[in-house]
């Protein structure tokens, strides 16, 4: 990347992304209304830091998943095993939501070349793959922009970093064997989805691995992508389901050592000059506090390490 002004913190969020979905999903749906929320309380953004996205083009949802699997979902016709596979009943609304989620990562992965970081309130949809939805995720949101920022010669070396407990099978699916978008994930090994696709670098963690083993385990890899990869974009999907309270998680980690992982992974993008987009991912702890605490805190040390 040429020149950036660390200025400006853009954050892609709409009403729509608190959706009205069974009462079994509607917990884990609430912190995408209560972030904002929390982050105005805390006086660290004000309205003027949020953009509204629109609903995804057609084609901009083809750029990495399949054509027909787009229409599909477009049309409300997908069939009933693949409606399961999803975990949502499949509704315009809920369609609606994905292309909001979607078109706001595309977003701000624009305003990540332009000021250094950006965020979307929702996103990190990664257990979607070219041509099937799953683990609640219709569309691929980074995956998405990567294929957005590569046909408009925006990027040529893209590093997805993918830090949610799950693995993020559907981005691995995506781009399997790319040239040049390279998918990290570091994950919970044995955890959902029990059958997992191959990212270029994953790194499958034992249950009881202690907090300074993981942030080691992320440090080297991390000084070692960067040296061999040498990216010129990064996608960050900065799940919270790593916590020792996340009933989904496996892993008993730290909110301390959740803020020590992003400032790793926006440290070296800072100190390299590389934009990053930030997507939410999973957050599943009992408590919806300790769910938007988690996230709130990676907003904080973007404002923090950037001087937004």
């Amino acid at each position: 990347m040429n020149t950036t002004s660390f200025k400006v913190l853009k954050i892609a969020y709409r009403p729509e992304f608190i959706h009205p979905v069974k009462e079994g999903h509607r917990f884990p749906m609430l912190k995408y209304e209560l972030i904002p929320l929390q982050l105005k309380h805390e006086g660290l953004v004000n309205e003027r830091n949020f953009f509204e996205p629109e609903l995804a083009s057609f084609e901009s949802c083809c750029l990495v998943h399949d054509p027909n699997y787009v229409k599909q979902l477009f049309d409300l016709t997908l069939d009933a095993k693949m409606v399961r596979r999803i975990g949502f009943p499949l509704s315009k609304s809920l369609v609606d939501r994905e292309r909001y989620i979607v078109d706001g990562t595309v977003q701000a992965a624009n305003y990540a070349m332009q000021y250094g970081v950006a965020f979307t309130v929702a996103g990190g949809t990664h257990h979607a793959g070219y041509d099937f939805g799953e683990g609640f995720c219709l569309m691929n949101d980074q995956a998405t922009a990567a294929g957005y920022l590569l046909k408009h010669q925006l990027a040529n070396r893209i590093l997805i970093i993918d830090l949610d407990v799950h693995q993020g099978n559907g981005t691995a699916h995506i781009f399997e064997g790319h040239q040049q978008v390279f998918t990290f994930s570091m994950h919970a090994e044995k955890n959902y989805p029990f059958i997992k696709q191959r990212s270029h670098l994953d790194i499958g963690l034992a249950e009881n691995i202690t907090d300074m083993e993981y942030l080691k385990i992320l440090e080297d890899n991390l000084q070692d992508l960067f040296q061999r990869i040498r990216p010129d974009f990064v996608f960050y999907q900065a799940g919270v389901d790593i916590l020792a309270t996340d009933k989904l998680g496996r892993l008993k980690l730290s909110p301390a050592t959740c803020g020590r992982r992003d400032e790793l992974v926006l440290g070296i993008c800072m100190q390299q000059h590389v934009p990053v987009q930030i997507s939410m991912g999973g957050g599943y702890s009992p408590l919806i506090k300790d769910i938007v605490n988690a996230h709130c805190q990676t907003f904080k040390i973007a404002i923090d390490l950037y001087n937004l």
